[in-house]
């Protein structure tokens, strides 16, 4: 199960259960800093997660706007969040999915394979009537343990801008479509996208209610790319945080996807790399 629902979840903190670990993970590309909004309002027992600082490692060079974290510095933070070894850990954010993705994503690839989305976000909860508590508190040390130290070759499938640049497969460019198109480009200095990727948007995968679709409307939606699963996928973004989004709706759609960490803000920073723009690959 990759997905938990708000009553779901609201039984589990409801019922005491010592083994549920909530994790906010606000953040988007106009407000990267979601901490201010948490300490206002956040689902109870959660613990804030910086998407920027925590699930991302700005010392590395060349990877991107995104770079993956250590093995190690995921632990630790891990720890700080108070996640034990054998506790199911629940993730959830206020935009598109975004955050809980990358988390999501981060984590299974460090071996961690209890962790559900809250499906609908935090909109999901305060629609539902769900209570919110305010300020911030810091839980005790987890112990969870890590194995894997290095992401980019951890649990799930990575791929390198040289294995992009011989992909054989299909290759899923998750930005919206005027940012895949080469119409505008807000973060990095070259618009356009990777040529022959193909455009699946990753709010596509979300309904009006910030759901993921059914499985079904998913495998219809990567079908009609030509991701039908008869071939091997993969996916890029502007920075591989978006990305996760569509991998979380390949999984949900029984397809697997590899990511892209560097993404396009990869790509573009090598003048080697061609780039096409238009609506075709």
């Amino acid at each position: 199960m990759i997905l938990i629902s708000v009553s779901e979840l609201a039984e589990g903190l409801a019922s005491g259960r010592r083994d549920l670990r909530v994790l906010d993970v606000r953040w988007s590309l106009p407000a990267p800093d979601g901490r201010e909004s948490f300490e206002a309002g956040h689902i109870p027992s959660a613990v804030y997660v910086d998407l920027e600082t925590e699930l991302s490692d700005h010392s590395v060079s060349g990877r991107g706007r995104h770079p993956l974290p250590t093995g190690s510095a995921l632990q630790d933070s891990l720890r700080r969040w108070g996640v034990n070894s054998g506790d199911s850990v629940v993730i959830y954010d206020d935009w598109n999915r975004a955050g809980s993705a990358r988390a999501w994503w981060l984590l299974q690839a460090a071996g961690i394979t209890d962790v559900r989305i809250l499906d609908g976000g935090l909109g999901a909860w305060t629609a539902a009537g769900q209570l919110l508590v305010a300020g911030s508190d810091i839980p005790p040390t987890g112990d969870v343990v890590v194995a894997q130290a290095d992401l980019y070759s951890g649990s799930l499938p990575t791929l390198t801008a040289e294995q992009v640049s011989n992909f054989g497969g299909i290759l899923v460019d998750a930005r919206a479509p005027e940012r895949y198109r080469g119409e505008v480009e807000p973060v990095d200095p070259v618009a356009g996208h990777i040529p022959g990727a193909v455009n699946v948007p990753a709010t596509a995968a979300l309904d009006e209610n910030g759901l993921f679709r059914v499985a079904t409307q998913l495998r219809s939606l990567f079908a009609a790319a030509g991701a039908d699963g008869s071939t091997a996928v993969g996916v890029y973004c502007g920075s591989g945080v978006t990305a996760a989004v569509d991998l979380v709706a390949l999984h949900l759609a029984g397809i697997e996807g590899a990511l892209f960490p560097g993404s396009w803000s990869q790509w573009s920073s090598d003048p080697n790399n061609p780039v096409a723009t238009g609506s075709d690959g």
